[in-house]
């Protein structure tokens, strides 16, 4: 799993058709405690996520099995908005 932030978005008029209607994000890992950590990440949004929010994202075959994602060609995927990140 994958902590980020979004940051953007990604608009392609031009993609495989089991894309069509999916919203593509751009996503910033970060640590628990925030901070950006290296790279970005581009992925399918399957909970509706906004702009600076915190989300959990799977990639691989775990982002295969995201709602809305079966037989989709895509390796990440936000699966979860984060509302609170606490370290014990």
């Amino acid at each position: 799993m994958i902590l980020a932030r979004v940051v953007g978005t990604v608009v392609a008029t031009r993609k495989d058709p089991r894309l069509e209607g999916k919203k593509l994000l751009i996503l910033k890992p970060v640590s628990p405690e925030g901070k950006d950590e290296a790279g970005y990440v581009v992925a399918v949004d399957t909970v509706s996520a906004g702009y600076r929010e915190r989300v959990i994202a799977v990639s691989g075959s775990s982002a295969r099995m995201a709602e809305g994602c079966k037989d989709t060609p895509v390796d990440t995927a936000i699966v979860g908005i984060v509302d609170d990140v606490r370290l014990d």
